[in-house]
């Protein structure tokens, strides 16, 4: 199979569509374009999904919290894309048993009812009914969790699925289906008409270097918490319409809860919601709401956010986590709308719904949302783009598009994350025995998918290995250091890189993970976050 490298893009070429961001929004944007028929280019700065679409709470949902906050139609139509993507992602996106448990009479009633509405909405995309359960009945389902005064808890069940995986198979599935999509390539500047119309982008290659201009009918601005920068591309005068949240999340041994049951916390000391996710036999905690004034492409996690989180479990498990638990804590930045007035420092009441707008002629900007709607939010951009540019298209197809990798079986083996290309990873790891290795004896990853990843999932460092295609980093920062070593020797072979690469990529790794290794001295405050 011939390698899916960085592709080489020719310079004054000409496209439908540019999608500048490379996250869950622009690749699905990406998905949708190409599928209609349109001549399509996406440009990532880093790596895909590098930013907030690898670092969210894993959770495919229609949101228990927007529920409470009266949104119905929110929910409504997050429920639906909900059940669109685990048909559709069969082999990444899983029904998950949530479990909240209550120790009070009264949160019996109120969490039953509200999830029974929340079942409803659902109708026929239904994952499955909400129910109670006695005290027994809990701690038997989840053996870790605080038994005094424990009165029993509610069932209901919501999806869960890795992130980072669905981003690179969404990649795929688009380049599939014809259009060209490029990670490290950073727009540089906007290309616009003697009438002041965005007419395309200037872009640099940072692999190369090399810099090119590309023209477009439509520009689409996806980039997250980042869209303020491409706007003031075109107005450097333009306001802020972005401001980032941070949401922080810790990972510990799984025993901590010793269940497959996920634990929802739905009301935390200030208010907000927690979850406790198993996640590739871990169990990921979180998440914090914190304003930021900045954003960057790696937000660290705040020393009261850590405590917050931690404090939390500590109320709800049997046994207390402690900081020398931790295994790794990570970071990421949701895109709220700016506020309009007043100080903005809580970001609670700022919607997550998505914004889609027209911010000049030739350039739309596309903003919030969350991962369960990046469809909908995509269908939504390329009609905007269809009527604006008047464009010919054909209808969009990706309420019944299957995404590369689906497949109906799950088991257990950890290569069924790859879906209908695990038997491809086990053939190559059958025809060159080197491969059929495991990276470090703690995990089940092999040098094949490695291999695999830089040869057909685009992967060009060792970050991109170990953070977004196998998920160490986000699972266990120091094993993560322990493999980049084996990690940087079969990526220059496989990459053609020399030595010098090899010990760079080592380094620069190793200070990368330094950040997602707990140590509560390092940050302690907002100040020192954006400086």
């Amino acid at each position: 199979m011939e390698r899916l490298h960085h592709p080489q893009l020719i310079n004054n070429s000409y496209w439908d569509i540019i999608i500048i961001g490379g996250g869950a929004t622009g690749l699905g944007t990406a998905l949708d374009a190409t599928t209609r028929g349109l001549k399509t280019l996406l440009v990532e700065q880093s790596d895909f999904a590098k930013g907030t679409s690898s670092r969210s709470t894993k959770l495919v949902h229609g949101g228990v919290r927007y529920l409470a906050q009266g949104d119905i139609g929110l929910v409504k139509h997050a429920l639906r894309e909900r059940g669109l993507l685990q048909k559709n992602a069969q082999h990444l996106v899983n029904r998950e048993e949530f479990i909240i448990p209550c120790y009070d009479w009264f949160s019996v009633a109120k969490y039953l009812t509200g999830l029974t509405l929340y079942d409803w909405l659902a109708g026929k995309f239904s994952f499955g009914k909400s129910k109670y359960f006695s005290k027994s009945q809990t701690l038997a389902i989840m053996p870790g969790i605080k038994e005094k005064g424990l009165k029993g808890s509610i069932r209901y069940y919501d999806g869960k699925f890795d992130d980072a995986r669905l981003a690179i198979n969404i990649a795929q599935t688009a380049i599939e289906n014809g259009a060209t999509l490029c990670n490290y390539t950073k727009v540089i500047g906007l290309l616009k008409n003697s009438g002041n119309d965005v007419i395309g982008v200037e872009i640099e290659d940072t692999i190369t270097g090399e810099i090119s201009k590309h023209n477009a009918k439509v520009v689409i601005n996806a980039t997250g918490v980042f869209v303020d920068d491409i706007l003031q591309m075109n107005n450097p005068q333009s306001k802020k319409l972005v401001r980032p949240s941070q949401g922080v999340h810790v990972v510990l041994d799984k025993s901590f809860l010793n269940s497959e049951s996920a634990l929802m916390i739905p009301k935390t000391s200030d208010g907000r919601v927690l979850f406790a996710v198993p996640w590739h036999e871990h169990l990921l905690v979180g998440t914090t709401d914190t304003p930021l004034k900045e954003h960057s492409l790696e937000p660290r996690a705040l020393k009261e956010e850590v405590d917050f989180i931690m404090a939390t479990a500590a109320s709800y498990f049997n046994r207390k986590p402690l900081e020398k638990d931790i295994l790794s804590v990570f970071s990421g930045l949701r895109p709220l709308a700016a506020p309009t007035n007043g100080d903005g420092n809580s970001t609670k009441e700022i919607s997550r719904d998505h914004k889609l707008m027209i911010s000049a002629k030739g350039l739309i900007t596309i903003t919030g949302g969350k991962w369960t709607t990046y469809r909908r939010m995509a269908e939504e951009t390329i009609d905007l783009a269809i009527s604006h540019a008047g464009l010919n298209a054909k209808p969009c197809v990706t309420k019944e598009l299957k995404i590369h990798g689906c497949t109906e079986f799950q088991g257990n083996h950890h290569l069924d994350i790859y879906g209908t290309d695990r038997k491809l990873i086990e053939k190559l790891a059958q025809n060159e025995p080197e491969l059929n290795q495991k990276i470090h004896p703690n995990f089940p990853y092999l040098m094949a998918e490695v291999v695999w990843s830089a040869r057909n999932e685009m992967a060009e460092t060792v970050e991109d290995i170990l953070s977004r295609r196998l998920r160490i980093l986000f699972i266990d920062a120091h094993a993560a250091k322990e493999m980049a070593p084996k990690v940087a020797s079969l990526l220059a072979k496989e990459l053609k890189q020399q030595i010098g690469w090899e010990n760079d990529q080592i380094d620069i790794f190793n200070k990368l993970a330094n950040g997602y290794i707990y140590q509560a001295a390092s940050i302690d405050s907002v100040e020192e976050i954006v400086k």
